[in-house]
């Protein structure tokens, strides 16, 4: 009987053996995969976080080079704005001081030129010339040396004309003239305008290249 409540014993004592020994690998092998688990969370927990940051890095990154680009092409549109309302005011300027070219005494002159240099663009045979009224006697005053001058011209290049240069019945508005003449021919089919603000617009945009860049020397 004791021989066999020692067996028993011993093999209470051994099955709890295993049983420890089975416990403490279970909570070995526990902590280890716990341990494991959470460096993996940990990598991946930074991983995440770096491409996070690197992401609102990357988008920072973009906004500034928007943001900066909008002022940039927005400081332009403002350069370009004021520099064209210089160049407007420029042209309105010289444009108010047209009508005292009429007062001068070089306006008869003027007249004559712009009437030979309109016969010999337009080239025909019966012209009408228009003007201001107030401008009437000066044109009518060069009219006749205008077209001999005009003739001699063609005559030197090699052309016989006869043409056939009256006064229009049709004045000019002095309001939207400040001088100078229209040349029209072939029945109204035909028309040059060779009034100073004909020729300050066309001047405008011939020089104004010349005068942005000696204005605006540093412009993109």
């Amino acid at each position: 009987m004791a021989d066999t409540n020692r067996q028993i014993k011993q093999m209470v004592n051994f099955i709890m053996q295993e049983a420890h020994e089975k416990v403490n690998e279970i909570r070995i092998k526990t902590e280890h995969d716990f341990n494991l688990e959470k460096q993996m969370l940990v990598h991946n927990g930074k991983i995440k976080i770096q491409e996070e940051f690197a992401q609102k890095e990357k988008d920072l990154e973009i906004q500034q080079r928007v943001q900066r680009s909008s002022a940039i092409g927005n400081a332009r549109v403002k350069k370009m704005k004021a520099r064209d309302e210089l160049l407007d005011s420029l042209r309105k300027e010289c444009a108010s001081k047209l009508s005292t070219i009429a007062t001068t005494p070089q306006y008869p002159e003027l007249l004559k030129k712009l009437i030979i240099q309109g016969l010999i663009k337009i080239e025909e045979p019966v012209v009408a010339i228009q003007c201001r009224p107030e401008d009437k006697s000066k044109v009518e005053g060069v009219l006749k040396k205008a077209v001999s001058e005009y003739k001699q011209i063609m005559t030197e290049a090699g052309h016989k004309v006869k043409p056939d240069v009256t006064m229009s019945n049709t004045p000019l508005s002095s309001k939207n003239c400040s001088g100078g003449v229209v040349l029209s021919a072939d029945n109204n089919r035909i028309v040059l305008n060779q009034t100073l603000d004909e020729r300050l617009q066309i001047a405008y945009h011939d020089v104004m290249p010349a005068v942005r860049k000696g204005l605006f020397k540093d412009s993109a």
